[in-house]
């Protein structure tokens, strides 16, 4: 009996080394399934985060690229009608210059 006794012991011990084998095996798992996913998650809010650069510097440049067609635009209007001006000027000038010899031709 006595070795009969020492077989089951021994049974159960290889049994239980073999049920904590696979619950650590299976705990093993799921803690490496739980770093997986961690490491997706970080990775893909570290692509948002590269995106959201990508897009605030191109938003950056189109900001700056119409800034420069805006002032350029207000720089051919001011341009435009100060030649409209001086055109005034020149013909205001010719304009008086005309009623002036017209009174010299009257006069005399």
């Amino acid at each position: 009996m006595n070795g009969m006794n020492k077989i089951m012991k021994q049974t159960k011990m290889a049994l239980i080394a073999l049920v904590a084998t696979v619950v650590l095996v299976g705990c093993n798992q799921e803690k490496s399934a739980i770093e997986d996913r961690k490491e997706a998650t970080k990775d893909a809010i570290d692509n948002r985060k590269n995106a959201v650069d990508v897009a605030a510097e191109n938003a950056k440049k189109q900001a700056d690229i119409d800034a420069k067609i805006e002032k350029a635009k207000i720089e051919a209007n001011k341009e435009a009608t100060q030649a409209q001006l001086d055109a005034d000027k020149k013909k205001a000038d010719a304009q008086a210059a005309l009623e002036k010899a017209k009174l010299d031709a009257e006069k005399k």
